[in-house]
């Protein structure tokens, strides 16, 4: 069965978090706040809620957060970013109000839309220090969120005295030449983050790398590989759009080597131990009016799933099977026109996948197969 929660105002992101003792959670954000559901097959309970006041663009799931199903010491952190391109560090704990620690304001952070934002993966402590955010203004930068700087916050929102000294986030900057939709972390690496631009370029990024302090062109110095759709490369550079497109891109949690990708009206997938010289090893169709969000299944890696934002086909999800990438995909209608998908994740919990979907005022948990 469905499992449906309604916010109240309509849902703009939704983010269900991955790690292995948070697996059950999922964050949604709307016109002015920011909640966390404890999901179970069949019902979702609020246990965080946090009032930020402005709309949020992005989110992204903290390695140190825990489900109340898990621990009794369970915790909540998570990265928020807003439409007036600040950025937010929230933190719930039992029997503790929510706090909500802005940073990265003013002229050291932002002055574009923050279209993704992602913590560094790999396993060590670093995991839940480092966030990776990109942004309409062309920039990619990460946050050191416990800087050993003495630089001191403003009084945060909720006015806790415990966090109005703790230190603001320090950023390390590369720009790129075009703006910024996406960035993606892998659990294997601490080093580099996948970061697409609008135009069909994806790079994997070595943000540790030292490039010169000189060079204007630092992307190129800290990025390994290039990756193009030739296709959506082309359309950009004769300024072709479709409609209701946009770039999304995610890196396959089982293998650091699976990136897909939607441009337009198709997907595509890369091997990077089978390069092509940065061209797709696998292109397909999924929404000939154009996908929107692209997002494999963590716990069944064949699977991934596209969306379209395009009203006139109502909440529409495709789930696509990478061993049948010939058959059609697998159709979900979550909602009728002139609702749609204004984003969706897969839910990280065993068993039957489950995606999660923002649709209207509401968002929608549901299995996409039975038990056999």
């Amino acid at each position: 069965m469905d499992v449906r929660h309604n916010h109240g105002s309509d849902v703009f992101v939704v983010r269900a978090c991955n790690h292995d003792d948070g697996a059950d959670l999922v964050a949604l954000a709307g016109a002015h706040t920011v909640q966390v559901l404890l999901t179970t097959p069949t019902s979702s309970e609020v246990i965080a809620s946090f009032h930020v006041g402005i709309r949020i663009t992005a989110l992204a799931w903290s390695s140190v957060s825990t489900s109340p199903s898990q621990t009794d010491d369970w915790v909540v952190e998570i990265a928020a970013a807003a439409a007036d391109y600040g950025l937010f560090l929230l933190t719930k704990r039992p029997n503790v109000e929510e706090i909500v620690f802005p940073f990265g304001g003013g002229l050291s952070g932002h002055h574009g839309k923050v279209n993704d934002m992602t913590f560094c993966g790999g396993q060590s402590e670093d995991s839940s220090r480092y966030v990776a955010t990109v942004s309409d203004d062309k920039m990619f930068m990460v946050w050191d969120l416990h800087p050993t700087l003495t630089i001191h916050s403003p009084v945060p929102i909720d006015l806790d005295p415990s966090t109005s000294t703790r230190a603001q986030p320090t950023a390390y900057v590369i720009n790129f030449p075009h703006p910024l939709t996406t960035v993606c972390s892998h659990p294997s690496t601490s080093k580099e983050f996948l970061v697409a631009d609008a135009r069909g370029s994806i790079f994997l990024t070595d943000w540790r790398s030292d490039p010169d302090a000189n060079e204007q062109a630092s992307w190129r110095n800290a990025s390994i590989v290039e990756l193009v759709d030739p296709r959506a490369m082309a359309d950009a550079l004769c300024g072709k759009s479709v409609k209701w497109s946009s770039s999304s891109v995610a890196w396959r949690r089982d293998s650091v080597d699976i990136i897909g990708a939607t441009f337009g009206s198709r997907f595509a997938l890369w091997d990077l131990s089978k390069l092509q010289g940065g061209k797709p090893n696998l292109t397909g169709t999924s929404f000939p009016d154009g996908g929107h969000r692209f997002r494999w299944c963590p716990t069944y890696p064949e699977y991934f799933a596209v969306s379209t934002n395009d009203p006139t086909k109502g909440a529409l999800i495709n789930v696509h099977n990478t061993a049948y990438l010939p058959s059609e995909p697998t159709a979900f209608a979550v909602g009728k026109r002139p609702l749609y998908i204004r984003d969706f994740d897969f839910v990280a919990t065993q068993g039957i996948p489950r995606i999660v979907a923002a649709v209207g005022t509401e968002v929608v948990i549901f299995y996409i197969g039975v038990e056999s």
